[in-house]
């Protein structure tokens, strides 16, 4: 069975300044890749047999280094914003999308099964699957309780809060696209609340493995590490 993918790479990268002044965030390197390679060598393995890249910010710096996807046996074409069009937008200038496909961020390092993912979504019949992952965050600074005559009542020493969120990767059914201004700005946020009050809710499937999104410079380092331990691990 083909499979679809639409890779979002049109993000200016502005929280890895200064990195990304010079190399588009999906070309930052990881080991001896840039992350978008290894996501596209990693759904090449999966079954993935086109690719479209949705690019604006330095596309031509992007579209120099994968071609037409021959060097990894795939089909890679690119959607051209003219004008930022957050996550869900990009998907209104794509004329030739099937039934199904998969929706990820271009900076994702993870060892997912892309192609199970992409199977769980088409057998549930779900408008929307998103990959979620849990995550703790540690509170920086001690957290004081007090009651309405301001005295303390409480005190926690760095908290830790837990959060269930979303990984950027996304499997969506066609009928998303009615929901999406063509050419606007229209991010996943404005979608889930669409499908919400349409009374459509997206599945959220948990992913227990590995995932990092390497937005920002400390988790980028942290990428670099783990991909360099473990290289097998993700190709």
């Amino acid at each position: 069975m083909s499979k679809r993918a639409i890779i979002l790479c049109g993000g200016k990268g502005t929280r890895l300044r200064p990195y990304t002044v010079v190399l588009p965030k999906p070309l930052m390197p990881i080991g001896e890749y840039p992350i978008l390679e290894v996501v596209v060598r990693q759904l090449s393995k999966h079954g993935f047999d086109h690719l479209t890249l949705a690019v604006n910010h330095q596309a031509d710096i992007i579209k120099a280094f994968f071609g037409d996807g021959s060097k990894w046996n795939i089909k890679i074409d690119y959607s051209m914003e003219s004008k930022p069009l957050s996550t869900m937008g990009p998907l209104t200038l794509i004329d030739d999308l099937p039934n199904d496909f998969l929706i990820m961020n271009g900076d994702v390092l993870s060892d997912l099964d892309y192609g199970q993912f992409y199977s769980q979504h088409v057998n549930s019949k779900s408008v929307f699957t998103i990959s979620s992952h849990y995550r703790e965050h540690v509170n920086l600074y001690g957290v004081l309780e007090k009651n309405e005559a301001e005295y303390l009542t409480g005190f926690k020493e760095k908290p830790i809060t837990s959060f269930e969120v979303s990984m950027g990767v996304y499997m969506a059914n066609k009928a998303i696209l009615k929901y999406i201004p063509h050419n606007t700005s229209f991010g996943f946020d404005h979608l889930m609340l669409a499908l919400l009050k349409d009374k459509n809710p997206a599945m959220v499937r948990q992913y227990k493995g590995y995932w990092l999104d390497i937005g920002r410079p400390d988790d980028y380092m942290t990428a670099i590490e783990v991909f360099e331990k473990e290289p097998e691990r993700f190709i």
